[in-house]
């Protein structure tokens, strides 16, 4: 889709998990929408709230405790690299339970993107939407 240069084990350890987050976010919003578009014939609002029901703390909060006992050593570090750092803003329309579960995932989903591990980030983000992988 894009090509970009991936960022080396050593940048990425670099980057703090509110960077991870700030691209996981970015990377699985347009994922969903893309999954959304292509299989619901929806329109407008209902295209916004159907999106937002995938993408807001609470959905992808859900989504994380299936996923925790799935992820790797190291993906489990920064999961809860990023659900344990410290935050200065919060989420008004989630807890803080949810809030930071979500931030976890989505810097890891910026992980693996920036990484280029491209394989277990598809299979994640099907996994997000309940779609089976086929390998």
């Amino acid at each position: 889709m894009f090509d970009f240069k991936n960022i080396s084990e050593n940048e990425l350890k670099s980057l703090s998990p509110q960077v991870l987050a700030f691209v996981g976010d970015a990377v699985y919003s347009l994922y969903i929408r893309h999954k959304i578009v292509l299989t619901e014939n929806l329109k407008g609002k209902d295209l916004h709230t159907r999106v937002i029901s995938f993408v807001k703390a609470s959905g992808q909060s859900n989504f994380t405790q299936n996923l925790l006992p799935n992820l790797t050593e190291d993906e489990l570090h920064v999961y809860k690299r990023a659900r344990n750092h410290k935050t200065q803003s919060q989420s008004k329309n989630a807890n803080i339970v949810d809030y930071k579960r979500a931030t976890g995932l989505e810097a890891l989903i910026g992980y693996l993107y920036l990484s280029g591990k491209t394989e277990r980030l598809n299979e994640i983000l099907k996994n997000s939407v309940g779609e089976k992988d086929e390998n």
